[in-house]
This record gives structure tokens, C-alpha cells and sequence, in this order.
């Protein structure tokens, strides 16, 4: 058998916008099964990265393989049920009135509501249970209107996972959760990473407290260019990660968490 694909695979990546550059010679590598978090602040290009990553933006130079498709010369159309993503932007196209289930549901045809399709028995049955080993089946039949945004992105998470994707791609998970809301998502993140079945993982934040236990890799960027990249225990340093924010910072690590502040 041939070694799988790497999950994905960027090469002397450039991408502009209207003669602005966003992110400029950025390389990097997700190997099957490894968990990435990337890092970095406003405006250094870690959104644009998971819009090349997903398919929904093609670089202005330079390579992009999605699981070892090509992007440019493949068929998004059956790309993409491979590749999972949790957004703000996928949540504001959910009709409110959806349950809980049907979000996760009609991920199953890439579709955002489950009118126009017909599901079996097994992916009712599936959508049910992503949302209760999570921890969440209460939500099942609950409006995703009313949801507050910590069970939105529980949803959201399941939703990304319903297609049994081989990428998943979260982008800023926690942002805008409470103390409870963001706990609770990150140890959901904490779990799958620690089951080598789950699929491989790119993850964008800005707070080093939010990256779970079991993310092995970062990527440090800084005005679309990177910093550091590698194993996390190399890669994320109070050095790397204070060139990248323009800060003197003390970093911890312990019992699987890293928190940081400002060193005096």
C-alpha cells in the first residue's frame, strides 16, 4: 500500500489582495494525524491560511495540496466532504430555527438546512451521537438560535465531524466564549486529538491558552510571514512567540496547557 497523502501541504505560498500582500513564502507540512495550532496577531494572515486550506481561496504564487489533491486542478465539489471547518462565517448561514441536529445533520449532503435532501436512519443516528459524546445531547432538539455561543460551537464542532473527514479546520473555536464555554470546547479538542483516528488538525487562534492538550505542531505568524514552525515544543518559545507579537513575554507549559503573560 502507498503511504497516505500528508494532510496538507503548502510550498512558497504568496497570496495578494488588490496589490496587498497577505501572506508572503509561507511553507509548511500537516503529516497525517498531527494537530497544528497556529498563532499570530490581527492581520497576520492566519484566516487567509484556512481559506487556502478549505479550497475557498486559491494562492497568487506558490503550491497548495489538500490531501494530496492539487488545489486548482481537483474537484472541489468532492474535496471538500473530506475536509471539515468550524467558522463564524458557517454559523451566521444557519437558518435559527434548525435544531441542534439538524445543523449536524444536513452537514452530511454540504447542505445548511435539511429541506431538500432525504437522510437514513444511521445519519440521524449519527448526528445524535456526535452531539452526546461530546457531552451535549440536550441540544438535539433545541433551536440553534437559541443556542448561547459556547453550544454553538459544540454544534459547530460536531457539524464539521459528520462526514468523517480526514482535515479538520477551526477557526478562532473560542472566540467570544466564557471561562466555561471555552473549558468545555477545549477539553471536546483535547479529546480528539488524543484518539489517532480523528482526523489531522489546523487550528487559528490568538491565545496560547486555548491551544489543547495533545496539539503537537504551531505555526507562528507575523505580517503573513512566518516566525516559527515545527513541533510545538520548538516552534512555541518565549522568544518565538514575543517576535510575533511584539512583546517581552513569559510562556508556561504544564499539565498539557500553556498559558502566557507579559514579562516585566
Amino acid at each position: 500500500m502507498p503511504p497516505a497523502p500528508v494532510a496538507l501541504r503548502f510550498e512558497a505560498v504568496d497570496l495578494d489582495r488588490a496589490s496587498t500582500p497577505i501572506l508572503r513564502d509561507v511553507s509548511l507540512v500537516v503529516g497525517q494525524a498531527e494537530r497544528w495550532v497556529v498563532l499570530g496577531p490581527n492581520g497576520s494572515g492566519k484566516t487567509t491560511l484556512l481559506e487556502l486550506a478549505s479550497g475557498y481561496l486559491h494562492p497568487s504564487r506558490g503550491r497548495v495540496e489538500i490531501l494530496g489533491e492539487p488545489l486548482g486542478r481537483t474537484d472541489l465539489r468532492a474535496l471538500r466532504p473530506r475536509v471539515g471547518l468550524v467558522s463564524a462565517s458557517v454559523a451566521k448561514m444557519l437558518e435559527p430555527a434548525l435544531s441542534g441536529a439538524d445543523v449536524v445533520m444536513s452537514a452530511a449532503r454540504g447542505a445548511l438546512e435539511p429541506w431538500w435532501h432525504r437522510y437514513d436512519d444511521a445519519e440521524r443516528a449519527r448526528a445524535r451521537h456526535l452531539l452526546e459524546v461530546a457531552g451535549f445531547g440536550h441540544l438535539v432538539a433545541r433551536p440553534f438560535g437559541v443556542l448561547s455561543e459556547g453550544e454553538r460551537q459544540q454544534v459547530l464542532l460536531a457539524r464539521s465531524l459528520m462526514t468523517e473527514p480526514e482535515l479538520l479546520l477551526l477557526d478562532e473555536p473560542a472566540a467570544g466564549l466564557d471561562l466555561g464555554g471555552r473549558e468545555r470546547l477545549v477539553a471536546r479538542l483535547g479529546s480528539l486529538a488524543a484518539d489517532r483516528a480523528s482526523p489531522s488538525a489546523v487550528l487559528v487562534t490568538h491565545h496560547v491558552e486555548e491551544i489543547p492538550s495533545g496539539f503537537d505542531h504551531a505555526l507562528l505568524l507575523r505580517d503573513g510571514e512566518v516566525v516559527a514552525a515545527g513541533p510545538i515544543g520548538e516552534a512555541l518559545s518565549p522568544e518565538t512567540l514575543g517576535a510575533t507579537f511584539g512583546l517581552r513575554l513569559r510562556l508556561e507549559h504544564s499539565e498539557g496547557r500553556w498559558s502566557c503573560r507579559a514579562a516585566p
